[in-house]
């Protein structure tokens, strides 16, 4: 994992499951992983169909694509016609009930690129362990064009399996990620942006 999100979240999630498989989705607390949320997601799993759903997503995740993520199919995020199977990472979190670290380079319509770091952790729901996964998506630069110009599709660049051994190592971080909300650069301009969906 090289993103300090990706490792914040991940220890957390290695810290809550002690000697099990996987925590419960109940146990998550948000005040305990604040410095990621922005970046962070929960996903319902629908096994039989083959399907994922965003049920939570983080308020920098959904300025990176431009829109409210909420109930929006996990696969969608890769675009129309993806090269590679999306379900493919799900599957490997819910049936070898391991994390998994995803290498990602985001695309803007003007043909913009940002390399992203995806992981994916596997959550018990109700006693089941292929019904939730927690994860992140975090660039590795904020962008300039963060909220102007959104994500059309990811292209996937690498996948590692996390095994015990990296479980077994992983350590909180001294110091925590920027917060999504922090104040823009000199480059940046200030701007207020509305994303479809949520609450009418």
């Amino acid at each position: 994992m090289k993103h300090p999100t990706s490792r914040m979240l991940h220890a957390y999630w290695n810290g809550l499951r002690g000697a099990r498989a996987a925590p419960e989705r109940g146990e998550i607390e948000p005040g305990e992983i604040r410095h990621v949320l922005a970046d962070s997601l929960i996903l319902e799993i629908d096994a039989p169909r083959r399907a994922a759903a965003i049920r939570l997503a983080g308020t920098r995740l959904c300025a990176l694509f431009g829109a409210e993520l909420r109930g929006l199919p996990f696969a969608g995020l890769w675009g129309e016609a993806p090269a590679a199977d999306p379900w493919r990472l799900i599957e490997a979190v819910i049936q070898e009930t391991a994390g998994v670290v995803v290498g990602l380079v985001g695309v803007t319509e003007a043909g913009e690129t940002i390399d992203l770091e995806l992981l994916l952790l596997p959550l018990r729901h109700r006693g089941k362990t292929q019904a939730r996964v927690i994860g992140s998506l975090s660039p590795a630069l904020i962008p300039t064009w963060l909220g102007l110009r959104p994500i059309v599709a990811l292209r996937t660049v690498s996948l590692r399996i996390l095994t015990a051994e990296a479980n077994a190592a992983a350590a909180p971080l001294a110091a925590p990620p920027p917060a999504a909300n922090d104040e823009p650069g000199p480059e940046r301009r200030k701007r207020f942006v509305v994303h479809r969906g949520g609450r009418a």
